[in-house]
C-alpha cells in the first residue's frame, strides 16, 4: 500500500509558518499600540496609532491569506483603513462607537484627513515587513 503524497499541509508547512509569524506580528503590533498610548500623547500617539492600525490589518490579512503577495496585503489593509475612515463621514461609526468600545477601537468616530496619510505609512511598513520576511526572489515579495 502506497503512502499518500505529501501536500505540504503538515505542521511545518510554509503557510503555517507564515500564519504563526503573522499572528506574532499582530500581537506585537497591539502591544506596540498599547505601549505607545502609555508613553506618548497628542499627535505622536494618534498618528502612530493610525499607522499601527493599518500595520495590524496587514498582519491579519496575511494571517488569513498567507500566500498573498506583500503588495496586495498592504493594498488590502490600506483600502480597508481608508474605507473605515471615509465611512466616518456618514456618522454611522460615531453612533456605533457610542454603544461599543470594540466599535470605537475598530471604526473610530470622526473623519480626520491626515489619518489617510498615516494609514499609508502603516501599509508601507507592513508591505516592507512582509516582503522582507519572505525574502528576495520569492513570489510573496512581488
Amino acid at each position: 500500500m502506497a503512502s499518500p503524497p505529501k501536500t505540504g499541509a503538515g505542521v511545518d508547512s510554509e503557510g503555517n509558518r507564515i500564519r504563526l509569524a503573522a499572528a506574532a506580528a499582530a500581537l506585537a503590533t497591539v502591544g506596540a499600540g498599547l505601549g505607545l498610548r502609555a508613553v506618548a500623547a497628542g499627535d505622536v500617539a494618534k498618528y502612530g496609532g493610525d499607522a499601527l492600525y493599518t500595520l495590524l490589518i496587514v498582519a491579519l490579512v496575511v494571517l488569513g491569506a498567507p500566500r498573498m503577495t506583500a503588495w496586495k496585503a498592504g493594498a488590502v489593509a490600506l483600502a480597508f483603513s481608508w474605507v473605515v475612515e471615509f465611512s466616518q463621514l456618514s456618522g454611522v461609526p460615531a453612533e456605533l462607537s457610542r454603544h461599543s468600545a470594540v466599535a470605537r477601537l475598530v471604526l473610530g468616530s470622526t473623519f480626520n484627513a491626515p489619518d489617510l496619510f498615516w494609514y499609508a505609512v502603516g501599509a508601507l511598513a507592513g508591505w516592507l515587513a512582509v516582503a522582507f520576511r519572505t525574502g528576495p526572489g520569492r513570489s510573496r515579495s512581488a
